[in-house]
């Protein structure tokens, strides 16, 4: 009886291990469902997570090109704003006036005279009575000698003339000259306009006035045995530094003198004529057409848009992080319920 029991005690053991095991196997085939429920919940929370993360990338590399394109826009602008400060834009104004302000005609005859000055309106000159002798002088003329501003040696004769100023009623002025024989094979009178006779007539240096218009202004030529007819406009200049100046265009028509004097002549008659060509002064000056405070705004905006930019990659870095750290708990917390 004894060994009886002796075998069944050692026989015992294995049986409870048995039933241990076939417990364990229970307990195993019971937890498999919600394992395996457990490995395909996190895949598919895996995949919606990694489609985020891609589409959250995308977003990220389409933001970056933005504020490449915006950083490319801050220096293009700043380049064209720089160029057109180099390069300004010419603006051309005219201004309608009735009456001018009454030029200055310098006249340089030489060994010619001054026969006849007259003003006449509507653009009347009657016929000529006599011809190459002294007629009526009716224009406010001034005559003056000052050193040559080129050479500063010799000296030069000028005879000043006012110029017309009712532009309105086509004001003009005709005069005539006489040149008794020349030593030259052509014969001119050279003459310069200036902006106002009446501050030459105020200038108390009027030879250093003289001076100054010579070095300013550009001259012409009219010759003899022809009436030359000058149709002047005006313009006016404005410089960087906020001075003004004058200047003269003309245009010029030259009209062939039929001299009807019974004896032959060996002098010459010199006819001209001034009048202006419209009432319109061309104004010209330099504008800037980049507009500073449009820049600002512009730059502004950009870098804006620049800042919101960073700011939403920033946001965007920190959410995949957040996302990434989140991905790994839940799939540490998985294992760890597996095991």
């Amino acid at each position: 009886q004894l060994s009886e029991d002796v075998e069944r005690a050692s026989e015992n053991p294995m049986d409870e291990r048995e039933g241990e095991m076939e417990v364990h196997e229970d307990a195993s085939s019971v937890i498999l469902p919600d394992s395996e429920l457990g490995t395909t919940a996190p895949s598919l929370r895996f995949s919606k997570t990694c489609l985020k993360n891609v589409f959250s990338v995308i977003l990220l590399f389409i933001y970056l090109l933005l504020m490449a394109v915006a950083v490319f826009l801050v220096y293009q602008t700043i380049s064209d704003f720089r160029e057109k400060l180099k390069h300004p834009v010419m603006s051309v104004s005219y201004k309608e006036v009735s009456l001018y302000d009454a030029p200055g005609i310098a006249f340089y005859p030489g060994k010619a005279r001054l026969l006849s000055c007259k003003h006449h309106y509507y653009d009347h000159i009657p016929p000529l009575i006599n011809p190459g002798q002294p007629g009526d002088i009716d224009c406010t003329t001034q005559r003056i000698n000052y050193t040559d501003p080129f050479t500063n040696q010799s000296m030069k004769y000028a005879l000043v003339v006012q110029g017309p100023r009712d532009v309105k009623k086509k004001e003009l002025v005709f005069l005539q000259f006489h040149l008794n024989g020349t030593d030259q094979d052509f014969s001119a009178i050279d003459y310069l306009l200036f902006s106002s006779f009446q501050e030459f007539i105020n200038s108390p240096e009027k030879a250093e006035f003289m001076k100054d218009c010579e070095s300013s202004y550009s001259s012409w030529k009219f010759s003899g045995g022809f009436r030359t007819w000058v149709k002047m406009s005006l313009v006016k200049t404005k410089e960087e530094d906020g001075s003004e100046t004058v200047e003269f265009k003309q245009e010029t028509s030259v009209v062939n003198y039929i001299d009807q004097r019974t004896k032959p002549r060996s002098d010459q008659l010199f006819f001209v004529v001034f009048e202006w060509k419209d009432p319109f002064i061309q104004t010209v000056q330099d504008i800037v057409t980049a507009n500073p405070w449009n820049m600002i705004a512009l730059l502004c905006g950009i870098f804006l848009a620049l800042f919101k930019a960073a700011d939403f990659a920033k946001l965007s870095v920190k959410w995949m992080i957040k996302i990434r750290k989140r991905h790994l708990k839940r799939s540490h917390q998985v294992r760890n319920h597996i095991n």
